[in-house]
């Protein structure tokens, strides 16, 4: 049987996908997470988020004027939402769970994607990106560890002036310091020990 050009052209050209509003828009933003946890910010292009998104670079810019703009919105969309709040029973049980949506968030793709751009972008770009992580990962990180403290208050397994910013840097800094300097991932052993070694230790009544 004879194949038309036509045809056989076809079977191996990509088919161009279709697509609009939400649809290509999360497309788009997906493609920016990949490029920037795999490239990193400096090798992060329009260009290359289009291929990715398997669209046209026009597409992209009509909806974002700059590679900032673009990185912002896919950043914001792709971080985990650590607002939820769970009571496990326990302030042992609250903070271990804790930490592994924490963990789980540092090292997902948007997380990665995160950290190249604080590590590469220029000075004024990381003001920016220094106000999302804040809004983003920090400052619910830290409601989150302050409702745990405040219900094992209640409890009475934590003493009561364990509310503090520098009790709730202990487990972002260890989980950090871990991450950039030693390069290393925190597993569930290590963060089960961390907080029944570290944390629950330190929020305890002292008379205990």
């Amino acid at each position: 049987m004879v194949t038309s050009r036509r045809t056989a052209d076809s079977e191996t050209q990509p088919v161009s996908l279709r697509r609009r509003g939400p649809v290509l828009e999360r497309a788009i933003l997906d493609a920016a997470l990949e490029q920037l946890s795999t490239v990193g910010w400096s090798g992060l292009t329009m260009e290359g988020v289009a291929a990715g998104a398997q669209t046209g670079k026009a597409a992209v810019y009509r909806r974002w004027a700059s590679k900032e703009d673009l990185v912002a919105d896919a950043l914001m969309s792709g971080l985990p939402d650590l607002d939820q709040d769970t009571d496990y029973g326990s302030v042992r049980e609250d903070l271990y769970q804790l930490c592994r949506r924490i963990r789980d968030a540092m090292f997902s793709r948007p997380g990665f994607a995160l950290r190249s751009v604080l590590h590469e972008c220029d000075h004024v770009a990381a003001e920016r990106f220094h106000g999302l992580i804040l809004q983003q990962v920090a400052e619910p990180s830290a409601r989150r560890f302050n409702d745990v403290v405040r219900r094992g208050i209640e409890r009475g397994d934590v003493r009561p002036d364990a509310v503090s910013t520098l009790i709730c840097d202990v487990v972002p800094g260890l989980m950090m310091y871990r991450s950039k300097v030693c390069g290393s991932e925190f597993p569930d052993d290590d963060l089960a020990r961390m907080v029944d070694e570290v944390m629950v230790p330190l929020l305890r009544p002292r008379s205990r």
